[in-house]
């Protein structure tokens, strides 16, 4: 016919068996492998170019003296190392926020289990409070710091804050200001479980929804009384490879926090997360690279060694999980 398409180009591979038992044969489309690539390439070559170079980069200035400059010509070999172990800022700042990962980690997976919970016994509008909880997720990190600072807590008497404090009789606080108790924690904890329980939420919500519902009437037919019971002994134990994750993410990114504390209290030393410090080694008035890859790496390996033993306490990716 004329002006029909022309029928693609098949390769035809050997046969497979249906259901019914009936020989059917394996259809290639040929050209396909170069379709993958093709498809895969520019990102491949994103990756190699923003995340391998760079980390390989650093591996290599963190052996050399490398202030001022990205192309070190000097060998000190673990000098650097040794150097920031033996920094008292920078290991000040991994012990408060290994104490910071301690109370935000568990306190993420309560909030967002709770709103996981809350949003699956809804039976109307569920779609709408799950995207209501998820929204937050699609927003910056600096746009919601810049919030909590210029518009929440910022320590006029007009801020959000300060305005529901006054309800009950309290003065203007400032509260990015050094003071004891230090409630600069308030904000840092709150826009970050704005940000993040949402996210978390949804990987628990799709957990929840994949439990047998059946396994409850069974519950209840042998004699449980719903609540604490059901959560304990049947919610609970279903929901451990999710919670699992979710656990081992959230200590990641609580090591990797960055944004929040750079916006709301740039390079405070009363709360500098690692990333900062680095930062400012780096990229700062020292310009010292060859410090700054080396305590990156140190990091990397804090976190990697943690998270390795967070899993094995937890079992996580053992032979039971499902």
């Amino acid at each position: 016919m004329v002006g029909a398409a022309m029928p693609s180009r098949v390769v035809t591979d050997r046969p497979s068996t249906s259901r019914t038992g009936t020989a059917v044969p394996v259809r290639r489309i040929r050209g396909q492998r170069w379709a993958f690539w093709a498809f895969i390439t520019p990102f491949l070559v994103g990756l190699i170019g923003f995340v391998y170079v760079p980390i390989i980069w650093s591996a290599v200035l963190s052996f050399f003296d490398a202030q001022g400059t990205v192309v070190p010509t000097r060998f000190i070999g673990l000098a650097n190392y040794k150097r920031m172990l033996t920094d008292g800022a920078f290991t000040s700042a991994l012990l408060t926020f290994t104490l910071f990962a301690v109370f935000i980690v568990p306190t993420t997976f309560i909030v967002s289990l709770g709103l996981a919970m809350m949003v699956n016994r809804i039976q109307a509008a569920r779609a709408f409070f799950r995207s209501v909880f998820f929204l937050p997720t699609a927003c910056s990190y600096v746009v919601a710091s810049l919030v909590w600072k210029l518009s929440i807590f910022n320590g006029v008497r007009f801020g959000l804050a300060n305005q529901v404090a006054s309800l009950f009789g309290s003065d203007p606080i400032a509260w990015l200001s050094t003071i004891n108790p230090p409630l600069y924690w308030i904000p840092i904890v709150s826009v970050r479980l704005w940000l993040q329980s949402g996210f978390y939420m949804i990987l628990f919500l799709a957990a929840l929804q994949n439990i047998n519902p059946e396994l409850y009437e069974a519950a209840f037919v042998d004699g449980a009384k719903g609540g604490w019971q059901l959560f304990r002994h049947i919610t609970l134990p279903l929901l451990r490879p999710t919670a699992v994750s979710v656990l081992l993410l959230c200590l990641i990114a609580a090591y990797q926090a960055f944004d929040e504390f750079y916006n709301l209290l740039g390079n405070a030393e009363y709360a500098r997360p690692p990333l900062v410090y680095l930062y400012y080694l780096a990229l700062g008035t020292q310009q010292n690279f060859g410090l700054g890859s080396a305590g990156a790496l140190i990091l990397a390996a804090l976190i990697a060694i943690v998270t390795i033993l967070q899993s094995r306490l937890l079992g996580f990716g053992s032979k039971g999980e499902s």
